[in-house]
């Protein structure tokens, strides 16, 4: 049955191959590492669980590459990359000097 005229259709995506997902984390890695160095944090649209789930991977391999806390935010729309708070010393206290 042919569709009214202005009627809305919802466009189905195709989910991702395993392989693709595997070279879409390697691709996007060098990409928001360098985002995250000159900006400090990468926005892109991740309206679908597989590309907040991809999009996190990426953090992490962000986060191992640049040897520094990355964190992601999702929101249902957008996924933030951005890094994370420095990791606090055995005292708990910044610095490690042993004073507050």
């Amino acid at each position: 049955m042919a569709q009214p005229y202005g009627a809305q259709t919802r466009r189905q995506r195709t989910p991702l191959t395993s392989d693709e997902k595997v070279r879409a984390e390697a691709n996007f890695t060098p990409y928001v590492a360098e985002a995250l160095v000159a900006r400090g944090r990468f926005r892109v649209t991740a309206d679908t669980p597989e590309m907040v789930e991809l999009f996190q991977k990426v953090a992490r391999r962000v986060s191992d590459t640049l040897r520094r806390p990355v964190v992601s935010y999702a929101n249902g729309r957008d996924i933030v990359i951005t890094f994370g708070p420095q990791a606090l010393g055995v005292t708990g206290r910044d610095g490690g000097s042993g004073q507050a």
